[in-house]
């Protein structure tokens, strides 16, 4: 009973284990952002309408235009009240023997109220102790003083276009920057000290004034003196609603905003037609991109974007690069790890087979022999995986390291000297000759260590091919902005056909004297990767004399040059 709920909860935990590692190896998705509009296109509508109201607010603030149109009607209400002063300095004017001259009340009120009804402009002419002589709003009848008000201008059809000013108007009020008018006021009866600008009339100057209302708007006031033969007998002043000034004004505010809903129309239009150039192909790469990632299979593609001809496309094309990248390197993943375990069976098979034999054995002789195969089975085994761990690390290390120049005519000559003190007196090791032109120009932009190791593995295999006594040249060349090492050997050379196979992995052909086991079969594979990942080429050939026959093998590498 104990041994069966053992072995339950094993059960129990390796099903958990499984689920966690099942979890672990799939990433959740990333949330997707749902809606009727997306976040990007969200963004372009608010820079492109912000940037549009920004400008069309600054053309709505018409300070300055206002000021201008206020400059040029006081402009004109002075140059009229100064002909209406000259007419009534010369018409209304009583010349006495005791009192002088002074203004007489009731032509001047006659005057004033003919000349003041075409402009619409509401006149009052002041004595010089205050008092007021005429106001054209004022009618003398039988019936006693009548008062003429001003009707307030009809409401802007334009409901929409009012709402809108007036909250705009509003706005432009809270700002510091806003002016403040004075207030305009009215006594009962009114005198001439309650506006300063008839003081400055008296003292002979003409003046001005603007004011503000209680209920909203301005009144624009003229103040000139009414002389005779230049004895200042009064002032006239001139006063004008403001609502001229503010009815042209709106209808350049409504303008702008006509052109700027015509404006905003076509921004929104265009920034939705922007959004969907550029968010909807974005979305459709993220989704496949997903798809591709949680798939099972090659079902799912990367959609082409390529014709457009723009960013987008560049994306597209390079997601799709990316995912055939990633599809290979599943593949060279998938068949690196089965050649792999074919290479390690062998030695593993002939090591059980040596240890089971060498059980069995009594005879110490045979029992010595097979000891000497298991230890070749082990160097073989220990070389194998050094050299898979070397291959198996060179992506990460070739794609984290740091490039710097490296001197090839200095590498090459270390490396051709240590291969010389290692083949000491032996008389039938090849002789190793160095060709250099021009060495200072030898210079390439990498990864010292492993260019090493390219050319090691190439002596190294042409030290393996060559016959006894035979030569390995090894030349350097700069052509056309590339460097060019050539190593030759005088070998059996490379059979037509396996011209490229011999940079596989696991690639077997050695010479017929050489021990088996004592290459992994992976020198050459390697040193393809690492040319490669240096922008080079690696190619290999056979070498031949005038009547075709092979004279040897020939290998050659051209890396971009680089400075010194």
């Amino acid at each position: 009973m104990a041994f069966d709920i053992s072995r339950e909860r094993l059960l129990l935990r390796s099903e958990t284990c499984k689920a966690k590692s099942e979890a672990a190896a799939e990433p959740p998705a990333r949330p997707r952002r749902r809606g009727r509009f997306s976040p990007l296109t969200r963004r372009i509508l608010a820079v492109n309408v912000l940037a549009l109201a920004i400008l069309v607010a600054g053309l709505l603030y018409v300070g300055e235009y206002r000021r201008s149109l206020v400059a040029s009607e006081l402009d004109s209400m002075a140059m009229e009240a100064a002909i209406i002063a000259g007419a009534l300095g010369e018409g209304a004017v009583e010349v006495g023997s005791d009192q002088g001259q002074q203004l007489v009340p009731e032509p001047a009120r006659q005057m004033l109220r003919r000349m003041m009804e075409p402009s619409g402009i509401r006149g009052r002419l002041f004595a010089v102790d205050g008092r007021l002589l005429a106001d054209s709003r004022v009618l003398a009848g039988p019936g006693g003083a009548v008062q003429i008000a001003e009707l307030p201008p009809p409401a802007s059809g334009n409901t929409l276009a009012s709402l809108i000013l007036d909250l705009y108007e509003r706005l432009v009020l809270l700002l510091p920057a806003g002016e403040e008018l004075p207030p305009y006021l009215e006594s009962d009866p009114p005198t001439a000290g309650d506006y300063a600008e008839n003081a400055q009339a008296f003292a002979g100057e003409a003046a001005s004034a603007v004011r503000g209302q209680a209920e909203g708007g301005m009144i624009l006031s003229v103040a000139v003196p009414v002389q005779h033969y230049k004895q200042v007998l009064g002032s006239l002043m001139l006063t004008k609603s403001g609502v001229e000034i503010e009815q042209a004004l709106r209808a350049v505010q409504i303008d702008i905003l006509k052109v700027f809903c015509v404006a905003l129309a076509v921004t929104v239009l265009l920034s939705l037609y922007l959004a969907s150039t550029i968010a909807r192909p974005v979305s459709t790469l993220a989704t496949a991109a997903d798809q591709v990632r949680g798939g099972r299979g090659r079902a799912i593609e990367i959609p082409d974007f390529s014709e457009r001809g723009d960013e987008i496309g560049d994306l597209s094309g390079s997601l799709r690069e990316m995912t055939e990248a990633l599809w290979q390197r599943m593949d060279a993943i998938e068949s690196f790890a089965a050649d792999v375990s074919h290479e390690i069976k062998n030695p593993l098979t002939s090591l059980r087979s040596a240890v089971e034999t060498a059980a069995r054995v009594e005879d110490p002789e045979q029992q010595r022999r097979l000891m000497g195969i298991i230890q070749e089975d082990v160097a073989r085994l220990d070389r194998l995986i050094s050299d898979i761990s070397d291959a198996s690390r060179l992506d990460a290390e070739l794609s984290r390291a740091q490039t710097a120049p490296v001197d090839l005519a200095g590498m090459l000559t270390a490396l051709v000297e240590v291969q010389r003190v290692r083949a000491g007196e032996d008389p039938d090791a090849p002789e190793l000759e160095l060709d250099l032109a021009q060495p200072a120009s030898l210079t390439v932009t990498g990864i010292e260590g492993r260019l090493a190791q390219v050319f090691q593995n190439l002596i190294a295999n042409a030290v393996s091919f060559s016959p006894p006594g035979g030569t390995i040249r090894i030349a350097g060349r700069r052509e056309s902005g590339k460097v060019r090492i050539t190593v030759d050997d005088d070998g059996p050379g490379i059979p037509d056909d396996m011209t490229e196979a011999i940079f596989d992995r696991f690639y077997s052909e050695r010479p017929s004297g050489e021990k088996f086991g004592t290459h992994s079969g992976l020198g050459l594979s390697i040193s393809k990767e690492i040319v490669l990942a240096h922008k080079g080429e690696i190619t290999a050939e056979n070498r031949r004399d005038g009547d075709g026959a092979v004279r040897g093998a020939r290998f050659v590498i051209l890396l971009p040059a680089g400075s010194a």
